[in-house]
């Protein structure tokens, strides 16, 4: 088929080329204009552009989405599907009805649930034990529309969002090519959504943010739901700290307050929370590298009784 793509990030790229691949003739990529990236703040391309480009297949980067001539562009180009991931805009009614086989979105969580933009994320932060990938028709809301195909992924104890993040955009792909599939031959399904929704709104800096009398699984779940973007993170020493990686433990009954570390060794910072002891393997400083623990420790003693998180501007 004659397709228009739109997507922005890494997590859209596997599932542009597999429709490439596939033999879809994709006439035209959409994506988001080019951010300030790294410490420099200099602009880099998002990474669908980059992909792009080393097909020489168009770009287009329109500033607004519901700007007239860039629909009317995009009405030029007769596309016989749209194909929407990750893009990180909603579309209007004006482009969801140019092409004649609709407008398709692979959306990163079992819908219902996690409707919004950031979907993977919340799955490890809430501690879920699955997640997956829907190919669905899109619609004028949020992630609602009626569904093609949906496939589960098991989200393990020590997952990362990164790790599930790269799973499900290769199994985003291979959904998006056998949707593209069904509906190339006419025999595609459409399921209206059923269930309550949730949602996964964007992350704000206060996400970020440990609440050390919150349970020890919980600081968990998000710890690892941040890994490796954008980093849950206390403060120490008047300084952010973020942390990497943690294990949950027991609580031993000792009496001290949340954010009180009970003992620092090569083993890792083991520190009071609202139920049980979080025990810090992976950590990073305000202006310093990632770490293990132990090294951390070499350069950075940390003593028993050091109270973690007060108040400092995010």
């Amino acid at each position: 088929m004659r397709a228009i793509f739109m997507g922005t990030p890494d997590f859209a790229v596997p599932s542009f080329k597999a429709m490439v691949e596939a033999g879809h003739e994709v006439a035209a990529v959409v994506t988001q204009p080019d951010r300030p990236r790294g410490r420099g703040g200099k602009e880099a391309p998002p990474p669908v552009k980059e992909a792009a480009r080393s097909l020489k297949i168009p770009v287009f980067q329109p500033s607004r989405i519901k700007d007239p001539d860039f629909i009317t562009l995009l009405q030029g180009l007769s596309p016989d599907v749209i194909v929407v991931v990750a893009f990180g805009r909603i579309l209007p009614a004006e482009i969801l009805s140019i092409p004649r086989c609709g407008c398709i979105n692979v959306h990163a969580s079992l819908l219902p649930k996690y409707r919004g933009a950031a979907p993977i994320h919340w799955a490890v932060i809430n501690g879920e034990k699955e997640t997956g990938i829907t190919t669905m028709y899109m619609d004028e809301g949020m992630d609602t529309g009626d569904m093609i195909l949906r496939e589960k992924v098991p989200i393990g104890d020590s997952d990362t969002v990164s790790m599930v993040h790269d799973r499900l955009a290769l199994l985003g792909a291979q959904l998006l090519v056998k949707t593209l599939g069904l509906i190339e031959s006419g025999q595609v399904p459409r399921l209206p959504q059923t269930g309550s929704p949730t949602y996964a709104p964007m992350l704000k800096a206060g996400d970020e943010m440990i609440l050390w009398d919150r349970p020890a699984p919980e600081i968990c779940n998000q710890i690892r739901g941040m890994n490796s973007w954008p980093g849950a993170r206390t403060t120490f020493s008047g300084r952010v700290l973020k942390i990497w990686s943690a294990a949950a433990l027991e609580d031993d009954g000792t009496t001290s307050r949340p954010g009180q570390v009970l003992s620092s060794g090569s083993a890792g910072i083991v520190v009071k929370t609202g139920d049980g002891r979080l025990s810090i393997t992976e950590l990073q400083l305000q202006g310093a590298k990632r770490l293990s623990t132990a090294d951390f420790l070499r350069g950075t003693p940390v003593a028993a009784g050091t109270i973690l998180g007060e108040v400092i501007p995010l």
